[in-house]
Formats: C-alpha cells, structure tokens, sequence
C-alpha cells in the first residue's frame, strides 16, 4: 500500500483502519460486533488504551509515534511500515532515512581546498599532493594495498 503526502488525511486513515483490522481479525481478534471483546483484548495484549484501539479502527487519524511503536511491536511487523501505513511517513521519506545519500556529491582536490578555505599557496600544493596520493590506488601486492585497510 502506498501512501503519498497528496492522499488525503481522511483516505490514510481509513486504509490504516482497514489494514489494522484486517491484521488483527487474522490474528484471532474477535471485531465483528462492538461487544465481541476483540478490541478489548487487543488493547490488553499490546499496552494501548482500548478508546485508542477504537479511534484507529473506526479511521480517526493517529500519529502518536509511541502508540505506532506498540502496534509495531504488538503485531510483529515494523515500526517503518506502520508510520508509512498511518501516513506519518510517505515510502520516499523511508527510502530516504533508510539509504542516506551520501557521497553522491563527488567533488575535485581543488575544490575541497576552496571550500576548506585552504589559500595559502604552500599549503594548498601540500594539501593537493596529500589528497591526490591518498586518492591514488596502490599496486596490489606492494603491501601499500594492506596500508589503506588499516
């Protein structure tokens, strides 16, 4: 299921409430009737007020990143995937904490001693050198290949 900021708060919530009933429907909780116990004892198991069980079931919005935590842990399923299910977290937003871009930005020995504000003429050339030698691949087999694992 794939929510998107552009959903509105009213459709996440009701793919939440009947995502959240199918899960503990196969799970064995009773949700047929509003007496059936189901709810109650859902409320028991996973340490969330019955009125909050409620309120997600009959699709009011809910956020609370700590009552998400218990519904992850009571269903055995993950904390991601309830916060993108309940819409407080769209699948890009996931992707994003879960596979930080880093070094995507690749930038040249000269440009990082501009952006260090490296000017002075000798200590650039060294700064230079020192990053081009570090840059550099060692022969395999030379034991330089060993330095760089270290």
């Amino acid at each position: 299921m794939k929510n998107t900021k552009h959903d509105a708060p009213d459709q996440r919530a009701a793919a939440f409430a009947a995502w959240l009933h199918a899960e503990l429907e196969a799970r064995g909780y009773d949700l047929s009737g509003p007496r059936s116990g189901g709810r109650g004892a859902f409320a028991k198991d996973s340490g969330i007020s019955p009125s909050t069980v409620g309120r997600m079931l009959r699709g009011d919005h809910i956020t609370d990143t700590r009552v998400l935590a218990l519904l992850a842990q009571a269903l055995r399923v993950s904390l991601a995937d309830v916060l993108v299910r309940a819409g407080v977290i769209d699948e890009d937003e996931l992707k994003a904490v879960q596979n930080p871009a880093t070094g995507t930005r690749r930038i040249s020995p000269e440009q990082a001693a501009d952006e260090l504000g490296i000017d002075d003429e000798q200590s650039r050339r060294l700064f230079l050198s020192m990053t081009q030698t570090l840059q550099r691949k060692p022969p395999p087999g030379t034991g330089e290949d060993n330095l760089a694992e270290q």
